[in-house]
């Protein structure tokens, strides 16, 4: 099997930052692409633009990220500009583009581990050039392609479904509940203060990987629409009596008090029968008897709430916060409990079909995976 170096098969273009005074935010100029923050599944999506570009980038090009997180790729759908957190790698008639795409993907933790830098990770452009390619006739090549894109496609495809399910409870919410802010329905209006009889922090003490002490629930074990994701698990030390005051008991709701503005405030409950506790900048709720955790989350999780935690969280340097006596300020709808019984049916109904489609989508990704391997391990 010939291999050869990707700057044998392809012209590398290296990102470069425009001033600052050329960009816009009215599509004045070409999409500015400028990293990771820009990409999607297959294609970046352009949040800004530049009048005035140093380094362009043409449709059809790939384009990889050369500074922290060194690696990922996508493919330009327009002209562009990029800056230099990107390279864009246009391939030449010697090797199929979809194949060098899935290619670098397979490559991209040989990328990373490459990074160097005090401050972040950064690749150079010899770094890109210098990437050994296993180059098969251009007819085999585009077979891989074919195979692992199909493969690719069925993976997206599952992701993409768990993503509507994670919508239609929201939508399910206003048709039963109406819209949160004009209370179309009349609920019984409160505040968060009302429907609570418990308010806790987590524990402050150090968590551990080697499984040492009980499992400890930290913000990345809660997802933006209030899914509860117990890998990976962090485990931390505490005594029997900390146990006791701390461990999370069924229904508990889960509360993500600080970080970044847009994720302070994701929320989710507690359904599991171990032993479990979270950690400090989490806070643990206990609902009364006349809200149900599957309701108070949903109704947490709506853009009506994300928008007020945005508006109201306490702002710093990187990081925002609410804490356990903010949150009780909030407002609060409450529906007659049988209104809020047969949702939460709903929602159990969803969350096992969720639990299907998670696993559904394990599988595509193991298919994916493995036929990553299969291609450029043995290609």
């Amino acid at each position: 099997m010939n291999s050869e170096v990707l700057s044998d098969v392809a012209k590398i273009i290296m990102g470069q930052s425009p001033p600052s005074s050329t960009y816009n935010s009215i599509c004045n100029g070409l999409p500015f692409f400028q990293g990771k923050a820009d990409f999607g599944e297959m294609y970046p999506t352009p949040r800004v633009y530049c009048s005035e570009p140093n380094r362009v980038s043409e449709p059809g090009d790939i384009l990889i990220t050369v500074r922290a997180p060194v690696g990922p790729t996508n493919i330009n759908p327009v002209q562009s500009c990029i800056g230099r957190g990107l390279a864009a790698i246009r391939a030449s008639k010697a090797v199929d583009r979809n194949y060098l795409l899935y290619f670098l993907r397979f490559y991209e933790p040989e990328l990373a581990k490459a990074g160097t830098g005090s401050t972040f990770a950064a690749i150079s452009r010899e770094d890109l050039e210098t990437v050994k390619i296993p180059l098969p006739p251009l007819t085999d090549q585009r077979r891989i392609a074919n195979i692992l894109s199909r493969a690719d496609r069925l993976r997206r495809l599952r992701r993409g479904g768990d993503a509507l399910t994670g919508s239609l409870l929201q939508s399910v919410f206003l048709e039963m509940f109406g819209d949160p802010v004009r209370n179309s329905k009349g609920w019984e209006r409160a505040i968060i203060d009302d429907v609570l009889s418990l308010s806790q922090y987590g524990t402050s003490n150090k968590s551990n990987s080697d499984k040492r002490g009980y499992p400890v629930l930290g913000m990345t074990n809660i997802t933006y629409d209030g899914k509860l994701e117990l890998e990976p698990l962090s485990y931390v030390e505490i005594s029997a009596k900390e146990l006791r005051e701390l461990r999370l008991e069924k229904g508990d709701i889960i509360f993500n008090r600080t970080n970044s503005t847009e994720l302070v405030g994701k929320t989710t409950f507690w359904n599991h029968d171990f032993d479990a506790v979270i950690a400090s900048y989490l806070v643990k709720l206990k609902l009364k008897k006349n809200v149900l955790p599957e309701y108070f989350v949903t109704f947490l999780n709506m853009p009506y709430y994300k928008h007020l935690f945005q508006e109201r969280c306490k702002k710093a340097i990187g990081q925002s916060n609410i804490s356990p006596t903010l949150l009780r300020e909030f407002p609060m709808l409450i529906p007659p409990l049988p209104e809020q019984e047969r949702f939460a049916a709903i929602v159990r109904r969803v969350e096992s079909l969720r639990r299907k489609q998670a696993e559904s989508a394990r599988q595509a990704e193991e298919l994916f995976q493995s036929l990553l391997a299969q291609s450029f391990k043995t290609a």
